[in-house]
């Protein structure tokens, strides 16, 4: 993939990858700092303030913005992660200037109207409820507090119902100024446009922005003790989350340590937790492992769900594995397995303009090389066994999993 690196007239970067086949481009921004800037007390304030970047803008209101876009056929999509505020355009080559100001209006000149404010927090209020009801995201908001405590992170990004009622325009015109500035953009475009084009079009989009934004946050600690923390919650299936402190993705050992996720859970029904929960005893039909690398701490994290009164067998033998793995590594075939499969579906994450731009993006984000998408394949498939299990000791450590279990499990009492 040919990636040319974009440097606007007023100094913003960007990477592009040209392709002129089709009358079309996509447009990929990240902000770095997104719901993890929201201070303590509004949380879920970045989150809405995101939600309402096309409720109006400039001199129209939601039902207009909307009308314009439309008639354009471009399309915008505007949401607040932990670490970033993302932003993904689509737009027609015939109609790309005046999308980039309609966009351009959007994230300068935000209205925040009164009646979209209400309209968009309902139905914020709404998902809240539904999460309040989900087994997954009460595991994942216990594990946040035990992990990260008084760290943003510990905050959800989307809020409580509490904050998110309490949030008002002025928390949100905040939220604006804290995450939406120049000093933490970073571009991905993919499609029919030219680097010369590109410069100015950028400036034009986001010279209106101020040049910085809110500090951003701390280093994040790892405070999760290990052990097992239960959360009653009525049915008749309980939900296990575990984990704890893992690897950076600028890391030199995080190709290893992804090589090693994939083998141990990250491989569907080749990994080694779905063989001998799902396969051998038929206690879960899916369990899973995955990196969680953030910008201010990195987890090894995974999660299942099990019938009450196997929960905990099921906990049990994820804690076997993980011991298994830290003291006797993997095997060769186990590792070039899992290169196989990394590397030749690599090429498959790139399916269209948009998917790519956000690819690009997220690669400058994460302070990867301009070359890195064509190399990746190579640092994967350097690592040799010797390096895997020596990483394996360093990354999968058993007495620091933390578990959290929400249900009602039999036989499972909390050790923490």
């Amino acid at each position: 993939m040919a990636i040319t690196e974009v440097t606007s007239p007023g100094g913003l970067k960007a990477w592009l990858v040209e392709d002129h086949s089709l009358p079309f481009a996509a447009l990929e921004l990240r902000f770095r700092g997104g719901a993890a800037l929201d201070p303590p007390g509004k949380a879920g304030a970045a989150s809405l303030m995101a939600a309402l970047l096309e409720e109006g803008a400039g001199e129209m209101d939601s039902t207009a913005f909307l009308a314009a876009r439309q008639a354009l056929a471009a399309e915008f999509s505007f949401a607040a992660q932990n670490d970033s505020l993302s932003v993904s355009a689509r737009f027609l080559t015939e109609n790309r200037d005046a999308a980039i100001e309609l966009l351009r209006l959007a994230l300068v000149e935000p209205r925040f109207d009164t009646a979209a404010i209400e309209r968009v927090r309902s139905q914020s209020l709404a998902g809240l409820a539904r999460d309040a009801l989900d087994p997954r995201s009460i595991a994942g908001r216990v594990f946040d507090r035990l992990a990260f405590e008084d760290h943003p992170y510990a905050q959800p990004s989307d809020g409580t119902e509490e904050t998110v009622r309490a949030l008002t325009r002025e928390d949100l015109l905040a939220a604006h100024r804290a995450a939406l500035a120049r000093d933490r953009v970073y571009i991905g475009v993919v499609g029919d446009i030219t680097a010369a084009e590109l410069g100015p079009l950028l400036d034009r989009l986001l010279g209106g922005l101020p040049e910085t934004g809110a500090p951003l946050p701390q280093h994040a600690e790892i405070a999760a003790p290990g052990g097992v923390l239960v959360e009653p919650f009525a049915g008749p299936q309980s939900v296990a989350l575990f984990g704890h402190e893992g690897i950076s993705d600028n890391d030199p050992d995080f190709f290893a340590a992804y090589l090693l996720n994939r083998i141990l859970g990250g491989g569907g029904f080749s990994s080694r937790l779905m063989e001998e929960i799902r396969e051998k005893r038929g206690l879960t039909y899916g369990v899973y492992s995955y990196l969680a690398p953030m910008d201010n701490a990195a987890l090894v994290k995974g999660q299942l769900s099990s019938s009450n009164d196997t929960i905990a067998e099921a906990v049990e033998l994820v804690r076997a594995e993980w011991a298994r793995i830290a003291r006797d590594g993997v095997t060769e075939k186990e590792l070039d397995a899992a290169k196989r499969f990394v590397t030749g579906s690599f090429a498959l994450r790139f399916s269209g303009n948009g998917q790519t731009a956000r690819i690009l993006a997220g690669l400058q984000i994460s302070g990867r090389p301009i070359d890195y998408v064509n190399t990746r394949n190579d640092l994967m498939n350097a690592v040799t066994l010797e390096e895997a299990n020596r990483v394996a000791k360093r990354l999968f450590r058993p007495e620091k999993l933390q578990v959290v279990v929400v249900g009602n499990p039999v036989g499972m009492a909390p050790a923490n």
